[in-house]
């Protein structure tokens, strides 16, 4: 099988590469320098040219923060690049993966949530992402949309996921303020790419939530990777409110992935996956500052 790889520079696009790889499958890969899906006559010119069998778009604009400035530049990128990517898979024919948010949901839930959940997005990340989704649904028929929640990984231009931003933050100060009011299950990017894989050879196309199990707020997810690297220093939980970002973050927003256990597709607990991560990066009880 050949894949096509959008936005080949994120960290889930580099765990994809990095998969495929290992497991001696063809694909080619673009940065958006090399590929802006924003223009579909360049996007569907390099699709006939290249010929895959699966496209995978991790072309995404994730600033959360920075969307709130420029939300004509997010919905550019997360609702109508990936609508210009669904249409030219469905011309073509070809199966599509692509990638939204646990921010579609407004946090208001105890529960962890469902895809039958109603989705109303905080902020304009939130509902630019959702849109990409609806224009997917809508312009092809062989997809999957896949729901992910705080992830992480160790390659990837995001080299500044939550975790190494605390590492980095760590490393100047003794003491650290992370809010715990914000709560959901981290995604360890090559678990992720190994369980759409496996989705897309079944064939089981539609929208599906697929995060790592068990939640956690910021602050836990902080401590215990703080822990595993020994960090003396001390670290205490704040409020969201008390560094006033520009947008707003849903409270609760941990994913349900149930249909996906149904099909005896599992993902791991975030504190092992959190564990590989940090081993991935050479940090298990290692050097804060080799980071």
């Amino acid at each position: 099988m050949d894949f096509f790889i959008t936005g080949s520079g994120g960290q889930l696009a580099c765990a994809f590469q990095r998969l495929f790889k290992e497991e001696d499958l063809s694909f080619s890969a673009y940065s958006r320098q090399e590929l802006d899906i924003t223009d579909i006559g360049r996007l569907r010119r390099r699709i006939e040219e290249d010929k895959p069998n699966c496209i995978i778009n991790c072309a995404a604009w994730n600033d959360v923060d920075g969307a709130e400035q420029n939300w004509r530049g997010a919905y550019m990128v997360n609702a109508m690049g990936s609508k210009n990517v669904a249409i030219v898979a469905g011309e073509q024919g070809i199966p599509l993966i692509s990638f939204s948010t646990d921010y579609v949901f407004n946090g208001k839930s105890v529960r962890s949530w469902t895809i039958a959940d109603a989705p109303d997005p905080l902020n304009v990340y939130g509902r630019s992402k959702l849109l990409g989704e609806q224009f997917i649904r809508d312009h092809t028929s062989r997809f999957l949309i896949v729901r992910a929640s705080w992830v992480f990984g160790p390659e990837g231009k995001e080299s500044s996921n939550f975790l190494k931003k605390v590492f980095q933050w760590s490393l100047n100060k003794r003491e650290l303020r992370i809010v715990s009011d914000q709560i959901s299950s981290p995604t360890y990017a090559p678990d992720l790419a190994e369980r759409v894989l496996e989705l897309l050879y079944r064939r089981e196309w539609g929208l599906y939530h697929l995060s790592c199990a068990g939640r956690c707020s910021r602050f836990e997810w902080a401590s215990f990777a703080l822990k595993e690297l020994g960090w003396q220093g001390t670290i205490e939980p704040a409020r969201s409110e008390d560094f006033r970002p520009l947008a707003q973050r849903p409270a609760m927003s941990a994913l349900d992935s149930f249909p996906l256990e149904e099909l005896s597709i599992r993902m791991p607990r975030w504190e092992d996956s959190t564990l590989r991560f940090l081993k991935s990066i050479g940090q298990k009880n290692g050097d804060i500052n080799d980071i």
